[in-house]
């Protein structure tokens, strides 16, 4: 089941609604119990969250996160000492472009506030 779908069904019984029905649930329902709403609740805040958290992975580079090999820090330094850009690093490496910044401020090619000069 898609998050989407089970936030959608978790969101319409806090709200009192049987999500399949559409029926309103009976006062004396456990969904109507006021301890079941706010535990209703704070799942659909966790889904929603996990949503986002998903959705934003889906648009990061497909390396971003990984871990740093001996190979790739060579061809990092190699290429930022021949002058390639830094957008073009990330693009290459299939990281961000914070990534790349850090990778080279760790290894002492620019200091951290050169970041937002790049």
């Amino acid at each position: 089941m898609e998050l989407s779908e089970a936030t959608r069904i978790i969101k319409a019984a806090a709200d009192g609604v049987n999500p399949f029905s559409g029926e309103v649930f009976p006062e004396d329902s456990v969904y109507q119990h006021p301890q079941m709403v706010r535990a209703l609740n704070r799942a659909v805040i966790v889904l929603e969250a996990r949503q986002k958290w998903e959705e934003r992975k889906r648009q990061m580079p497909e390396n971003a996160g990984k871990q740093w090999t001996d190979e790739d820090d060579r061809q990092l330094l190699g290429g930022f000492d021949n002058g390639v850009k830094i957008p073009d690093l990330a693009r290459k490496f299939k990281r961000t472009i914070a990534s790349i910044e850090a990778r080279l401020e760790t290894h002492g090619k620019i200091e951290p506030r050169e970041r937002d000069r790049r």
